[in-house]
Parts: C-alpha cells; structure tokens; sequence
C-alpha cells in the first residue's frame, strides 16, 4: 500500500505510540488528584505543554489542551466574537476557502447577528495582504485565516495579514492544523493571537490537539465542568494522548527541515509527472504550498471514480478533504480558486510524507495516467469535449 493521505490523517509515529502506551500503562492517574500518582500525571501533562510551546515560539502558559483542531478552531472564533460583543463590535472577517470548522461556526455566528467578510483567495489560493486592510472595520472583532489550505495546501502570508491586524488592533487566530509540525510556525513573529493545531495531522494520535492563546486573549470556555486547563476547557485531561501529541510534535520539529527538503523534491516530481496528462491542472500556486500536496483536477473525469481504482491498485488518496469525502457537491475550496463545477468534479488530492520513496512517486504517476486515460475512455462528458459539443476548460 502507498499512502497518500497524510492531509486527511497521519500514521502515529513509533515515539508516539510508545509514549502513548507508556503513559497509559503508568502514568494513569488524574491530574486533578492531589496524592502523588495525580501530580505525576499533572507534571506529564506540564511537561508536555512546556514541549508544545516550544515548538511554536509560546510560552506554555499560552497552550491549552483540546481535542482536536475543530474544537480550538470553535473555542478562538466564539471567544473572540463574544468579547468583542461585549465592546460593541460584531464582525468577523475570513477567507472563501477555509475549513468547515470555520465556515460553520461562522455561518451559526450570523444568524445571531454577526456580520461576515469572507476574502477572495484568487486563482492561486491566496489572500492578498491588501484585501484584509481594506475591509476591516471600526467593528471587526477578529480576523481568522487558516495557515495552509487542507485542500489545495497554500501557504498563505500570514506575517503580513497579522501585522496588518496588528496595527489595527484586531485579534488575529490562524487555523494552523495542516502547518504545525510541517512548515517553522513562529507566533511571535507572525503576529499571531490565537492558533489551532491537531495531533493526528503530524503523527500523533488522534482526539487531541491544542488551542495557542497570546497572554490578554479571553478565552470562553466551550465545556462547562471542572476548573481543568486554567478553567478554559473542563474534563479530566487526555493525558497519554497529550503526552503522546507533545513527543510527535517535538520529534516533528527537530526533523522539519530534513524532511521537507526531501519532501518538496518527491512533490515537485509528483507535480512534473501528472502535469503531463491532457487538460489537466495543478490547484494553488505551484510554489507557496506545503511540502507533500499535490492537488489536481482532470476534465473529463469524476473523482470518487479515480479514487476507487487507484485504491485497486493499492494507493490512498483524496479528492479534497476527509471532512467533506461524503458529499457529492464540489469542493468549495476548489470552486473559491474559479475551477467550475465539472471540472472540480474530476480533483485529486495526494499529501505525502517523508516515508514515500521515488519508487511510490513514479507508481503513482504512472497509475494516475493510466486511470485518467481509461475513465475518459467511456466517459461521454470526455466524448463531447473531444468531439467539439463542448470546449475544453483546462
């Protein structure tokens, strides 16, 4: 098997795992426990934190535990709307093509009243600095902009969007799931206020994650119960799986550098190889973009097609995000960059990592053409195009 999914989740890495169990099998006790097993598992529980802010430039008493991505992501954006209510301000600006977690809470936000910017990402799958300057207002309360796209994997430029929220004074959160512990993050030096990450997007376990709140930054509690993390984020705390996420991300971290060397350089072969295919289209700027994504979209094709035979042959790949995988509508993401509805229909999404080899590249790239070209064998949308009924897009 050739996974190429790492966007949708990653294998536990093994110093993950072990820590994992480790943890589980000794270190069980409640950190809220005052005997000493508890303060064990409390000093297990810091310690971790103290690794976690380290890897992003955060003083650890600025990382509150969670359990995932989409409930820091919820916790940033409905602490910084009901503060900013309580100072007579109520809009939210964000992006076309952010994650659900995101787009959702804001969608519920504005039925209560809350007005909403999104940005325009253009064709490349970026935000221009200028648009933000342009539409924050005198009552913007928070501007939320994810890192790098799960999709189309754009990096956007997030030093200058919060610079810019900056000299606004404007609370700045970064939805920096696919990022932490694949690109530097630095929220000191990005002008970052508030930050969302997930274990299992960088080879840790699942059900845990983390939300960064710069010190002043009132965070609302979601969870009402116990006074745990500080009183933001009651129940007993995951402690094998935070212990397990701060060994991931740190072992992440000290490896960055490396693997995205060699990571970058697979990609771009992945990027060269499917280029090649007829009316075909790489999604988001062929340079700014993570390391291992790969996005394509291929007319004349659907994608849960591409998808189930290249799973024949024993590869593991996406149309987009997991998050969305059930839905039979076209990727927002993909439609934000201007890809209309047939061809964003026909999308591939690989994400590697460091454990692909360039013998898996040029397996892929060889399966990918030839699946491309079986499917558009039969396909009549393919027959019209080739035929003049329609014209070719890509």
């Amino acid at each position: 098997m050739i996974y190429a999914d790492n966007a949708a989740t990653t294998r536990m890495s093994e110093t993950a795992v072990n820590t994992l169990i480790s943890v589980m099998n000794g270190n069980w006790g409640n950190p809220s426990s005052l005997y000493m097993h508890g303060q064990k598992a409390k000093e297990t529980v810091e310690k971790a934190r103290e690794k976690i802010a380290a890897a992003i430039g955060a003083d650890p008493r600025e990382i509150f535990f969670t359990s995932g991505g989409s409930e820091a992501d919820n916790q940033a954006i409905l602490s910084a709307v009901a503060q900013g209510k309580r100072n007579g301000r109520n809009h939210v600006i964000s992006t076309v093509f952010e994650h659900h977690a995101v787009l959702n809470t804001l969608e519920k936000l504005k039925k209560d009243g809350c007005e909403v910017t999104l940005l325009d990402v253009y064709e490349n799958g970026i935000v221009h600095p200028e648009d933000l300057e342009a539409a924050i207002r005198d009552t913007t309360c928070l501007v939320t902009v994810m890192y790098a796209n799960n999709e189309i994997g754009t990096i956007q430029p997030v030093r200058e969007l919060g610079e810019i929220c900056r000299r606004h004074k404007v609370p700045f959160h970064v939805d920096a799931v696919q990022a932490v512990g694949h690109i530097p993050v630095d929220v000191v030096g990005d002008n970052i206020d508030m930050l969302s990450a997930s274990a299992h997007k960088f080879h840790g376990p699942k059900g845990v994650g983390f939300i960064y709140a710069k010190k002043g930054i009132k965070l609302s509690s979601l969870i009402e119960g116990g006074a745990q993390e500080r009183g933001k984020r009651a129940g007993t705390e995951n402690v094998p799986g935070i212990a397990s996420m701060a060994e991931a991300l740190a072992e992440s971290t000290e490896k960055m550098a490396e693997n995205a060397q060699y990571i970058t350089k697979l990609r771009n072969r992945l990027i060269e190889g499917l280029s090649v295919i007829p009316h075909s289209a790489l999604n988001g700027d062929a340079e700014r973009r993570l390391p291992g994504n790969v996005s394509f979209c291929f007319e004349g094709i659907e994608g849960e097609s591409l998808l189930l035979l290249l799973d024949d042959r024993g590869i593991c790949a996406s149309s987009g995000s997991a998050c969305t995988s059930g839905s039979l509508d076209p990727s927002h993401v993909l439609l934000s960059i201007g890809r209309v509805h047939d061809v964003a229909h026909g999308s591939l999404r690989l994400s590697i990592d460091e454990e692909i080899t360039e013998a898996d590249v040029d397996y892929i790239i060889s399966s990918v053409r030839e699946v491309v070209e079986y499917l558009r064998g039969f396909s009549p949308i393919w027959r019209d195009l080739t035929e003049g009924r329609k014209q070719f897009i890509l």
